[in-house]
């Protein structure tokens, strides 16, 4: 169920009336209707893949249960080393599963090509199945709540439903933010009160993330598709156009849908965290990776970088583990070796920074408390970006042959050519789209959400079609009800 779609637009205003008024305001029957609405949701898109969250879900739960246990009955030393056992074998038993539907074919395929180059041809059977939506996301949730329960951050849970209800919730089930259980699981325990502040601000952030996805990703996403599919064909300005046409559809469509998951999961009196901090007006690539995908970025680094040593030892050591953070940041994304690429890519980028030791020193809001950068913040944030629209291209081609391909038509005489496609007439539109939208994302930079603030102060007539002016245009530059791109991870 997409939720830019008819369907998600019958099915929210339902489950909020009966979380509000059918429910009596009672915790259990509010968390039992989340989880069969969560399951209605997933199982929306594929009812058969439904068993396998519920496996996972029952796999991290238990796992909890079982911690508790080995320590309650055993002495210090016994106790540390079953409750190693039982986190080591629940993370074995999810990634085993998130392997075999994600990754199984990307291994037997690059098994095969290797033998290829020895003159062997081998011909082994791969898994005819789509990948299970949202399973990544689920996957590493339900594994963040098993080992912070081993790390004594969060005492484990005897509620099913509450537990249910934290790794189905369906407003981020399929794309995130991928939550701590430190923070959400708790939610699940305690009574909600309806508040119409919390309840307005969600529908205002939800109002933003669908202005994000269909007028901005979704006409980016039809240029960006044209160019692409043939880049041989293009001239070196039009590669130029369409890299950066991807490279807004895919922050349009990834930080709309957190936005819509936040403001959704608010109109039933839920806090999600924040997954983007207007990562394109970063100041160096460090910034870039503390201000996108922030859910997953600090859930490598917490779970992955610091076990490994972080930046405690060695500088060879930070410089191994800063490559490790990335390349396993790519491979979630897909198996494909272009997603390995664009990680290497990325871990290149941020390698200057960790041997300067400048990984942070750009923390605040760029040119906090003023209208414009200074000169030499624009010039960093320009830099940054001609870099990460660059190592996008390795994200959206399907090949590494179609991305060095599209790499190689870029640097031609045709670069100082006036860019040409299918389409070009309509691609002047989305650019201009695109201009009023960064206009207004940095404007409202200092805010959670670009348009929290704005027009809070003007007179209501003037506010109101503020509001209409946004839900019109989705009507008005909706080019369909196209799936968002991280459904596929």
């Amino acid at each position: 169920m997409l939720f830019n779609s008819l369907e998600f637009a019958i099915f929210l205003p339902i489950v909020f009336f009966l979380y509000w008024f059918a429910t009596n305001k009672n915790l259990r029957n509010q968390n039992l209707l989340i989880v069969a609405a969560s399951l209605l949701f997933y199982g929306w898109w594929d009812w058969r893949f439904l068993l396998l969250m519920v496996v996972t879900i029952t796999l991290s739960y238990l796992s909890g249960l079982a911690i508790r246990q080995v320590r309650s009955n055993r002495e210090e030393h016994s106790a540390r080393r079953g409750a190693r056992l039982v986190t080591a074998l629940n993370i074995t038993l999810n990634l085993a599963i998130l392997g075999t539907f994600k990754y199984y074919n990307f291994f037997v395929d690059s098994f095969v090509d290797a033998f290829s180059l020895f003159g062997r041809e081998l011909s082994p059977r791969t898994l005819q199945v789509i990948l299970p939506v949202g399973i990544s996301f689920y996957t590493f949730q339900a594994l963040s709540y098993t080992i912070d329960v081993y790390r004594r951050q969060i005492s484990p849970t005897r509620s099913l439903l509450s537990f249910f209800a934290f790794v189905s919730f369906f407003p981020q089930l399929v794309a995130g933010p991928i939550e701590r259980a430190t923070n959400l699981l708790p939610q699940f325990q305690r009574k909600r009160e309806f508040r119409r502040d919390q309840a307005v601000d969600g529908l205002r952030q939800m109002l933003w993330g669908l202005f994000k996805k269909v007028v901005i990703a979704d006409n980016c996403a039809v240029h960006a598709d044209i160019i692409f599919q043939d880049p041989s064909a293009m001239s070196g300005s039009t590669l130029v156009l369409g890299a950066l046409f991807f490279t807004f559809q895919i922050y349009g469509d990834f930080s709309g849908y957190s936005d819509i998951a936040i403001g959704t999961a608010r109109l039933f009196g839920i806090n999600l965290m924040r997954n983007f901090a207007y990562p394109y007006f970063s100041r160096d690539i460090a910034e870039f990776w503390r201000r996108w995908h922030i859910s997953l970025t600090t859930w490598f680094r917490d779970y992955l970088y610091i076990p490994l040593g972080g930046s405690r030892g060695t500088l060879l050591t930070s410089i191994r583990n800063t490559f490790v953070i990335f390349l396993v940041s790519g491979f979630w994304h897909g198996a494909n070796w272009t997603f390995l690429i664009w990680g290497a890519l990325n871990a290149l980028y941020f390698l200057p920074l960790l041997l300067a030791r400048q990984n942070r020193k750009n923390l605040s809001v760029v040119a906090q408390g003023r209208i414009l950068p200074t000169p030499r913040e624009t010039v960093a944030m320009a830099g940054t970006f001609a870099l990460t629209v660059f190592a996008w291209i390795f994200f959206r081609a399907d090949n590494l042959d179609q991305a060095f391909t599209y790499i190689a038509g870029i640097f031609t005489p045709s670069l100082f050519t006036l860019p040409i496609f299918p389409g070009s007439d309509d691609a002047i539109t989305t650019a201009l789209l695109i201009l009023l939208f960064l206009t207004i994302e940095w404007f409202g930079r200092e805010r959670e959400y670009a348009i929290q603030d704005l027009g809070l102060r003007w007179k209501r007539p003037l506010r109101h079609a503020l509001y209409y002016a946004l839900i019109l245009s989705l009507f008005w530059f909706g080019v369909g009800n196209q799936q968002f791109i991280y459904f596929q991870f």
